[in-house]
């Protein structure tokens, strides 16, 4: 492993600091990012780490409710804070706050169970669409642009992304449906701890969520004067997987108004298993011209 993906994973290490409030407290280190903000998916995936820490071995993440509340400093780390709120015989309750410069810029709650058996059925995976070695990846489209934002998402992110119809980085090309999904894998092998995968599926759920609400418009993410940013997150894993093969995100936007979209989405594996449902609204700003086209 090398590369992004040694990113990653130095970013998902934390460090338990050893000082104790009523609280346990960690820290971690802040990716670069081109336009100096951190990256909502990594301090997401921190912070579901940061309440892994807290709970039994045998209980997993099933569910998290996050809140972005501030922009975070790439130049700076991030001191992560957990409450043990609860503790039952299958269920273990976490929240999480993300600290920079002695100010919460997320704050999180997550769910952990045991293993338990019950009911199964799922949402049929979507079966029409095309395989991801017949699309174009983020370099292929991006690769050639001298900018600094276009070499980061071709190079340096830890996965590969390959969107159905296209992508909407540069135009948005076809017709304007608040749809789409998006192949996506990581760049390299991650060890076989099921845990570290569920961390880096969060990671990963932020890259393109809120895309279907630009596609319904015709906004590109190189429309000048955009603003977008995510104003919280959920997610919920039904099944295990490995984030280093192929994962079809399958995306849709219900409703925007009021300068915010929102955006659901839904995780399969290749094999067509449902391992994940996400939900975000964004703050989504358009200049004047774009938004009366």
């Amino acid at each position: 492993m090398n590369g992004p993906i040694d990113g990653l994973l130095s970013t998902l290490h934390l460090t338990d600091t050893g000082a104790r409030t009523t609280e346990d407290i960690f820290t971690g280190p802040s990716q670069w990012m081109p336009l100096g903000r951190v990256f909502g998916g990594q301090v997401l995936a921190q912070s579901i780490v940061a309440a892994m820490h807290t709970v039994p071995a045998d209980r997993t993440i099933h569910s998290m409710h996050g809140y972005f509340l501030r922009p975070g400093d790439v130049q700076h780390p991030i001191t992560f804070s957990v409450d043990r709120i609860h503790d039952g015989r299958s269920f273990s309750t976490r929240r999480t706050q993300a600290y920079q410069h002695g100010e919460p810029i997320l704050s999180l709650i997550a769910s952990f169970q045991t293993h338990d058996e019950g009911i199964e059925h799922q949402v049929d995976m979507p079966t029409d669409l095309p395989d991801p070695e017949s699309l174009p990846s983020t370099a292929d489209v991006l690769g050639h642009i001298e900018h600094d934002v276009a070499r980061y998402w071709s190079s340096e992110r830890a996965f590969d992304v390959r969107h159905i119809p296209s992508p909407v980085y540069l135009s948005v090309e076809g017709e304007r449906v608040p749809r789409q999904a998006v192949w996506m894998k990581a760049f390299g092998r991650l060890p076989d701890d099921p845990k570290q995968h569920r961390a880096a599926l969060a990671y990963a759920s932020d890259y393109s969520i809120l895309e279907p609400v630009l596609r319904a418009h015709g906004i590109a993410w190189a429309t000048p004067g955009l603003k977008v940013a995510s104003l919280d997150h959920a997610m919920w894993w039904h099944r295990d997987a490995r984030v280093d093969e192929w994962l079809l995100y399958v995306q849709e936007s219900p409703s925007a108004s009021g300068g915010r979209g929102l955006s659901l989405g839904r995780i399969y594996t290749r094999e067509g298993v449902l391992v994940a449902s996400v939900a975000q609204e964004g703050m989504v700003r358009v200049p004047h011209d774009e938004a009366s086209d």
